[in-house]
């Protein structure tokens, strides 16, 4: 069901009922929807959705330099990252 519906068969302004959904889902994790019953009505039911999956672990930096005939492959680790910009601009100096 709508929240606009939802809003309308229970008086109330559709904004509000978006504020209260917003509200239980940044307090629970959990999102609320107008589940239509058999039997005439609609409540609203809290589903848990599963946690967001934490970020894949960066690729490590990969750098290829070429100067002239000669390339120079460089793997670093991405946690290095401040570490890799300070050598390459002290090399490129």
């Amino acid at each position: 069901m709508s929240v606009a519906k939802v809003a309308l068969t229970h008086g109330l302004n559709a904004n509000l009922v978006h504020k209260w959904r917003r509200a239980d889902e940044a307090a629970s994790g959990r999102v609320a929807v107008l589940a239509h019953a058999k039997h005439g009505g609609g409540e609203f039911i809290a589903l848990t959705l599963p946690q967001h999956r934490a970020p894949a672990a960066a690729a490590d930096i990969r750098i290829e330099l070429r100067r002239g005939t000669t390339t120079v492959s460089i793997r670093w680790p991405a946690q290095g990252g401040g570490d890799c910009a300070a050598w390459l601009r002290e090399w490129l100096r």
